[in-house]
């Protein structure tokens, strides 16, 4: 399937290092599933929902490596995107990249493939 990527806090991130896992952002826990995007829907979904917010990480997780708790659904536009019901162990991520705030308030993620 690819890679598959999770824009959260700094914050978030250290718990979950702390910990070993990762149960979710605020908005993951309400929606019963961790939120992911692949790298084509990574910019969009950094500018709709974390643009102006400072100290933001990207994880980088091969899909494949989740198994059957991940499930691609239907979402913004009909496309389909990653969400992992369960929590996320911090083994699983390959690459943990800074999302500094570009002029316009949003996450510079570069090139997400």
């Amino acid at each position: 399937m690819g890679r598959i990527y999770k824009i959260l806090t700094r914050a978030e991130w250290a718990e979950a290092e702390a910990t070993g896992l990762f149960a979710g952002s605020a908005v993951d826990l309400a929606d019963g599933f961790i939120h992911f995007s692949t790298g084509v829907q990574a910019a969009e979904t950094a500018r709709r929902y974390f643009a102006g917010q400072p100290d933001l990480v990207v994880l980088e997780l091969e899909a494949d490596d989740l198994g059957e708790a991940l499930r691609w659904e239907p979402s913004r536009g009909g496309d389909l995107f990653p969400h992992l019901y369960s929590s996320l162990a911090v083994s699983r991520v390959l690459a943990v990249t800074e999302a500094p705030l570009d002029a316009d308030g949003l996450p510079t993620l570069g090139v997400l493939a």
